[in-house]
């Protein structure tokens, strides 16, 4: 394969091609005219034929020149659109979650859009609660569990608290929801697939119910709280999440106990490198927007 001519002499072509004059075409790419004459006459050697004719009153294409001209020109062009196109991807800040998270995220970065679409987000979420940086592109990721051993950097969003919660409509019905103990009597949902939220609710209510194993279990939060919602039965579900739907009306706490599990979420980026202004921007609100809870 012939090698390649090289690329500051394609764009001195191509602009000297559009002028058609070495003393304009220098102008316009900031160099001395004999600059252009020496790019485009080693560019000519380098092809083995001549793209320009030179006459006294300028340059006109040869055969070859014009025939160069409009691949030149689709090369440049591509290149420029290669360019916003990817400047744009990067301009877009790349956000990580687990899918328990969704219920107060999702709504919250809607609102942040169009505030500032001048700073798009694209949002990835996973069953996994946390993120490796080193193999994952994101830009900032929110993650659930303890806290972040490397705590200087993560940011505190809200902790666990756990409660049941339930459809109005299921207040109003028989049997009723005066006390704990009446959770005896309706279905049981779960956010997961063991019945470990329920049990720690319980156990710090001082009760213990039968029908906690014959419950219905869920892959998420938002399932289990979608089917409360409707009046299915009681689900168990982290008060910190779910503010939008008891301030709604969507779902009701029957009990004021509130169970904190130690643990909660987080907004972390990667160590290597600081927060962009922007970033820093989104994060500053979504702590703000926890906190206003």
């Amino acid at each position: 394969m012939k090698r390649l001519p090289p690329l500051p002499a394609l764009h001195t072509f191509l602009i000297t091609a559009q002028c058609c004059n070495f003393t304009r075409a220098a102008e316009q790419l900031h160099i001395t005219q004999g600059a252009v004459s020496r790019q485009i006459a080693g560019l000519e050697e380098h092809l083995g034929y001549p793209l320009f004719i030179r006459q006294a009153r300028g340059l006109d294409l040869t055969a070859e020149g014009r025939e160069w001209l409009p691949r030149v020109q689709q090369v440049f062009a591509l290149i420029g659109d290669s360019v916003e196109q990817i400047g744009a991807k990067r301009e877009t800040l790349q956000l990580k979650a687990p899918s328990c998270v969704m219920r107060w995220l999702l709504p919250r970065l809607l609102q942040w859009q169009r505030e500032r679409p001048d700073v798009p987000v694209k949002l990835t979420t996973s069953l996994a609660h946390g993120v490796d940086f080193a193999r994952e592109q994101f830009d900032a990721a929110v993650i659930y569990g303890a806290a972040p051993e490397d705590s200087a950097g993560a940011l505190h969003l809200f902790d666990e608290q756990l409660t049941p919660v339930c459809s109005p409509s299921l207040l109003e019905g028989s049997p009723g929801l005066l006390a704990p103990a009446d959770l005896q009597q309706h279905l049981l949902l779960h956010p997961t697939h063991d019945a470990q939220d329920w049990t720690v609710w319980l156990r710090a209510a001082d009760l213990q119910l039968s029908n906690i194993v014959s419950g219905q279990h869920f892959e998420t939060l938002d399932q289990a709280m979608s089917m409360a919602s409707h009046g299915t039965g009681v689900a168990i579900g982290d008060w910190s999440l779910i503010g939008d739907d008891l301030e709604a009306g969507r779902l009701v706490m029957p009990f004021e106990l509130k169970v904190g599990t130690g643990l909660g979420y987080y907004l972390v980026t990667p160590q290597i490198s600081e927060p962009t202004g922007k970033l820093r921007e989104l994060m500053d609100w979504l702590v703000g927007q926890a906190h206003r809870r």
